[in-house]
């Protein structure tokens, strides 16, 4: 059980990554003031955290209903995230979790609270893979009920970051948030390519497994 929660608990914040949404969250709020911004980012947060409790709750009712194989998805969604993680570790914030039209888009609207910021910046589509791929780890329904614990633990951090960013804007040093983020994207790394090797070895059973009519 306490290595379920550390891998979800970790996958999921790397992979949401408040740390590096940061600069676009205080780029696309100019105008605001602290309580403002705080507001904007407690409500992305709840949005986000009911996006990936969703997915967690009805994911793989989805693959069924479409006809996609677990081991499919998890290869999938492992070759999401390491792009993802790539670009965290050359300190680039991925075209996976919000393009640049996004972000300049949200300059532009008054409430950027559910869009881009809630979806796809913190809840974007490696956050929502990393989630069902979790969900499928889970084998017992305690593991379940962490999994949700996580999620919900992950958007409460992410809002406290940014609620610490909106008050702190002047005492942000970039330097330091690049090594973090550097950081966090070679443990992303290495979560991707755990969760390949997970479905190759899936997959392998699965053609091990006798055919019984």
């Amino acid at each position: 059980m306490l290595e379920y929660i550390l891998l979800a608990a970790s996958s999921l914040f790397v992979i949401v990554d408040p740390l590096a949404t940061v600069p676009a969250f205080l780029a696309m709020t100019p105008n605001d003031t602290a309580e403002q911004r705080i507001r904007t980012a407690r409500l992305a947060c709840c949005v986000a955290a009911g996006v990936l409790l969703a997915f967690s709750f009805a994911g793989q009712l989805v693959f069924k209903v479409m006809g996609i194989t677990m081991p499919a998805f998890q290869i999938a969604a492992s070759i999401l995230l390491l792009i993802v993680a790539l670009d965290m570790v050359r300190a680039q914030r991925s075209r996976v979790q919000e393009t640049r039209e996004e972000t300049k888009a949200g300059t532009e609207k008054t409430d950027i609270a559910v869009t881009p910021l809630a979806i796809p910046m913190l809840a974007g589509p490696g956050a929502i893979s990393t989630t069902i791929l979790l969900q499928n780890e889970a084998k017992t329904i305690p593991q379940h009920i962490a999994l949700y614990g996580c999620i919900v633990a992950v958007a409460l951090v992410s809002y406290l970051i940014l609620r610490i960013s909106a008050r702190s804007v002047r005492w942000l040093n970039p330097i330091l948030m690049n090594i973090a983020i550097r950081i966090m994207g070679l443990l992303l790394a290495a979560v991707a390519v755990q969760f390949m090797l997970n479905a190759i070895k899936a997959f392998r059973l699965e053609l091990l497994t006798p055919v019984t009519s």
